[in-house]
């Protein structure tokens, strides 16, 4: 996005190398009502990076107060395919550490199950992802995973 082209819509004084984070709410509102659709795919990409962040956020806030056809719509799926994304990472990310501590613990599947207090079977659908443990939960597998790992060096 070209400053000259905000300052001419707006009179937004914006840098137009700066992050979109830190530009204000008029810009990001003249950037929706009078650009273009290689400005819009740079608030996508923004959206897609942080889709929690404050350009969500504010573009959200925007398009349920003002109703834009057409633009309003594509945004918002853009906002919710990016935050599905972004679940699906994370709830990956959650799989893969719950597999490896109960690889760094040196017990069997159903022994690490029963020291966290959940069946082999509810384990399971943590480590393939398909249910997500709560914070405490993995807090506790964060603990037995430790204690069991040290026991295993401290034998002889």
């Amino acid at each position: 996005m070209t400053t000259p082209a905000l300052r001419r819509l707006r009179h937004v004084d914006v840098d137009a190398a700066a992050p979109l984070v830190s530009w204000p709410f008029e810009a990001l509102v003249a950037v929706l009502e009078r650009g273009s659709i290689r400005d819009w795919a740079i608030l996508t990409t923004e959206i897609g990076r942080d889709p929690w962040g404050p350009v969500a956020r504010q573009v959200e806030e925007y398009t349920r107060a003002e109703k834009i056809l057409g633009l309003g719509p594509l945004l918002n799926r853009a906002i919710a395919r990016a935050r599905r994304r972004a679940e699906e990472v994370e709830r990956a990310a959650v799989a893969t550490r719950v597999s490896e501590l109960v690889h760094e613990s040196g017990l069997s599947t159903a022994e690490f199950a029963e020291r966290i207090g959940t069946s082999r079977t509810r384990l399971s659908t943590y480590r393939h992802g398909r249910v997500t443990p709560s914070a405490a939960l993995m807090y506790r597998m964060e603990r037995v995973a430790a204690n069991a790992s040290r026991d295993a060096r401290a034998r002889p």
